[in-house]
């Protein structure tokens, strides 16, 4: 009797798994650790210039020579050994979007089940996407700033150092679409200042009253990436915590979630964001049950995402989703008007840590007002604190150059500790301040001149969890462009 029912289980799952094969909108391949094609959807045909018959035929590796997968997702898989997607151009001249996934006995890929679909197939999401923006325009121009509300923008604008033309239409758009709960995307440089926009977004919504979670894409490990996003339940994994954990898609109930560098979303992650996006729900590691969750999502990027997608990196679907509304923050090089009033609150800020009140000397004012600033406003606000810091009485008037220069001694071993400034406690300086002050310095110039955190790591002699640590304690990034 069991085994007359397995028999009849096996063959009900046998027959749902052709249905879905046989009737899904996606184009599926099913092959084997060897490349054989085992199972194609009918609907490939049209799609890749092949019957059905003479794809299941051959094998991946023959369909990419001849040039009907340009590249094959199921060689790529099998190469990685992990899940991806990318870009193909099909036999017929189609470009589709396609992404595989192993299935894997015992360590050992038996399978990959690949589906593809034609970009002409997200015509209805970018219909959909273009009427969100025609909607969001139509908005702003019925929509229109009070006395009142221009009185608070005012303010608002103060306490960001906003003062060039180009930064007040940004933060009067930002104003604008606040009350909303649509998705915006903040685009720019590294350093720009997202996260504050972002931030001041936040304040200006419905939301103000909940939580602000800010979230560095980047800065997760992939291993730890859906137990801190999407939370865990008790006994999920070795070491879990008793009582379980909230991740920090929850933690932003009623409130906004701001992923900083979302280009550097792992693809796996991707796939469950969408789908919170999508469903309104997400599902705790080692969860059967479903929870809904209600925030406004903000994103960031300094990457050019639509490259990434083309490069197969990162999702087409999830980036219609993120980029309803996008707002591009120009570079600190393109509104130096600006800089004046962040000099003057960074300066401020400097004097209030340290206790002392330090001047900036005027001859100062040139260098500050003639660089580009690649690194933008973080790489002004570092620049000004090294000089700060090596400045031996209360008046600034050392060009940055000296104080890299201290701080690349430090790195080479080579610093005179008795005569450098930098390395002599300050003005009711505590140990543990001076300690603080010179792994920032180090840190700082690493940051400058190393591309990852696991090079930093490995330089220092630490773990790179302990580099990610530390960078987040004292607020620095990696140049990207080192």
């Amino acid at each position: 009797m069991n085994r007359r029912y397995r028999l009849d289980t096996m063959h009900i799952d046998s027959q749902v798994l052709e249905t879905i094969v046989q009737t899904a909108s996606d184009h599926f391949f099913i092959v084997d650790g060897a490349g054989r094609v085992l199972d194609v959807s009918p609907g490939a045909a049209a799609v890749y210039g092949m019957s059905r018959e003479a794809l299941k035929a051959a094998t991946v590796q023959e369909l990419e020579a001849q040039g009907v997968l340009k590249p094959s997702i199921s060689l790529e898989v099998l190469r990685t050994g992990r899940p991806a997607q990318l870009m193909q151009v099909t036999g017929t001249g189609r470009r589709v979007i396609a992404e595989g996934h192993p299935v894997e006995v015992n360590g050992r890929i038996e399978r990959i089940v690949s589906r593809s679909r034609d970009l002409t197939d997200l015509q209805l999401l970018q219909d959909e996407y273009a009427l969100l923006q025609r909607r969001f325009s139509e908005h702003l121009k019925r929509s229109h700033v009070g006395p009142s509300e221009d009185g608070d923008l005012e303010a608002d604008l103060d306490t960001l150092q906003v003062r060039s033309r180009v930064m007040r239409e940004v933060a009067l758009l930002l104003k604008r679409v606040a009350p909303a709960d649509a998705t915006v995307l903040m685009l720019g440089e590294s350093g720009v200042g997202k996260t504050a926009f972002a931030r001041q977004l936040h304040r200006w919504s419905r939301r103000s009253e909940g939580p602000f979670v800010e979230v560095n894409c980047g800065a997760i490990p992939d291993n730890l990436f859906e137990s801190e996003m999407f939370g865990y339940q008790p006994g999920a994994f070795s070491g879990a915590a008793r009582q379980g954990k909230a991740g920090l898609l929850e933690q932003a109930e009623g409130g906004t979630l701001f992923l900083d560098e979302i280009g550097e979303l792992p693809m796996t992650m991707q796939t469950k964001l969408l789908k919170v996006i999508q469903d309104g729900t997400l599902t705790r590691l080692g969860d059967t049950r479903s929870r809904r969750v209600d925030f406004r999502l903000v994103v960031a990027t300094n990457k050019a995402l639509a490259e990434k997608v083309e490069e197969g990196t990162f999702r087409l679907d999830l980036y219609y989703r993120v980029n309803v509304i996008p707002v591009t923050l120009p570079p600190l090089r393109d509104r130096r008007e600006d800089i004046p009033g962040l000099v003057e609150q960074c300066l401020d800020g400097l004097n209030c840590r340290y206790g002392r009140k330090k001047l900036l000397h005027s001859s100062v004012w040139s260098e500050l007002m003639g660089r580009d600033w690649p690194g933008n406003v973080r790489e002004l606000e570092n620049w000004l604190e090294r000089a700060w810091l090596s400045s031996v009485g209360d008046l600034i008037d050392a060009p940055a150059s000296h104080a890299d220069h201290r701080l690349m001694q430090v790195e080479d071993g080579e610093a005179d500790w008795s005569e450098s400034s930098s390395f002599m406690l300050g003005h009711r300086e505590t140990l543990p301040d001076y300690l603080g002050r010179v792994e920032r310095g180090v840190l700082d110039d690493l940051c400058q001149r190393m591309s990852s955190t696991y090079a930093i790591a490995e330089r220092l002699g630490i773990s790179q969890p302990s580099v990610v640590r530390k960078l987040r304690r004292h607020g620095l990034v990696i140049n990207k462009s080192s």
